[in-house]
């Protein structure tokens, strides 16, 4: 009989102990903290980003005080220069980067026929454009080592529409403009994984609604089309980042992992 190939402890495939993540966005209550506490947890060293310094600053060092190693860096994904500045500084402290966790995004919560043309160029800017600009700007760093993952925040909006019956007749949580650039992540992760396979793996994650004290009437609302009966809490996406960025994820590559308490399997 052929020798079984001896595989590594489970442990180890979710150890990220002495690897450098960037998690873009991650100093608000979404989705972004969980991602940067799943790697710091695991052993990265991560850094966060915001427009704004202090807040980014502010965050990694409360991360710190809990005993992870978090670092935080001002960032505008409208602009290149400052794209090149977060990774010059970021590989100058570190010497390599090996994930990245596009997670921020814009929106701008107006109607279908009200958004201005300036608002929905600004979501298009960030969400798309921006994503792009930041995971070609990490792209070599990642080649010139060991190779890397990316891993790109969808929305179960980019997969399935809205109801609008949840929220009310405007519509204006769940723009279109919103949704057009969530879909268009998936697309891009498809395009990158074969891109820059080998080397570079890309995978996407769709998380459906995280709860944040919303009305009560949306939440009952939204909890109604759920099979699994609530919205998200504070840890339901952190195993499914952890996945999609360790090496327990390492024969996974060019996939969109829905995480979204059955909504989108009605």
């Amino acid at each position: 009989m052929p020798e079984m190939q001896q595989g590594r402890p489970v442990k180890d495939l979710f150890c990220l102990k002495g690897r450098v993540a960037l998690v873009t966005g991650g100093t608000g209550n979404g989705y972004g903290s969980q991602a940067v506490a799943a790697l710091a947890e695991a052993g990265a060293t991560v850094f966060i980003t915001s427009r704004d310094q202090l807040r980014a600053q502010q965050t990694a060092a409360i991360l710190r005080d809990k005993g992870l190693d978090v670092r935080g860096l001002a960032l505008d994904l409208e602009s290149e220069p400052s794209i090149a500045q977060v990774v010059e500084t970021l590989v100058g402290e570190t010497g390599r980067i090996d994930i990245l966790v596009n997670n921020a995004c814009s929106n701008h919560f107006e109607s279908f026929e009200t958004i201005s043309l300036q608002d929905w160029n600004q979501v298009l800017a960030v969400n798309m454009t921006g994503t792009m600009l930041i995971s070609r700007a990490t792209a070599p760093h990642m080649l010139k080592n060991d190779g890397g993952v990316m891993v790109n925040l969808s929305s179960i909006y980019g997969v399935v529409a809205p109801d609008q019956r949840i929220y009310g007749e405007s519509g204006t949580n769940s723009p279109l403009v919103y949704g057009m650039t969530k879909a268009a992540l998936i697309q891009m992760t498809r395009y990158l994984a074969t891109f820059w396979a080998p080397r570079i793996r890309v995978n996407c994650l769709t998380p459906g609604g995280l709860f944040n004290h919303q009305d009560e009437q949306f939440i009952g609302q939204y909890v109604a089309k759920t099979p699994l009966g609530r919205m998200a809490g504070a840890d339901d996406l952190k195993g499914a980042i952890l996945f999609l960025a360790s090496d327990a994820s390492a024969w996974v590559t060019g996939q969109n992992l829905v995480v979204d308490g059955g909504w989108t399997a009605w």
